[in-house]
């Protein structure tokens, strides 16, 4: 069974979103985006309506290193 992605696993997230949209600055993306992107992942298994500003701050952060660092 593959691994789920919660609101909890950020980094793991932020990796699986650099690989969907590896031109995309996540700085750019506003966070209702980057919350229905994060619900459309293939893996994630959590409940939408438990993301907060906090979650998806991580999140963006994450993949932001991510992307950062493949550039």
């Amino acid at each position: 069974m593959a691994f789920k992605l919660t609101w909890d696993t950020a980094e793991d997230i932020g990796i699986e979103l650099y690989e969907q949209y590896p031109d995309t600055d996540p700085l750019t993306v506003r966070f209702t985006d980057l919350h229905q992107w994060v619900v459309g992942l293939e893996n994630f298994d959590d409940d939408p309506a438990k993301s907060n500003e906090g979650k998806l701050e991580a999140i963006q952060m994450a993949w932001y290193e991510e992307w950062k660092d493949n550039q």
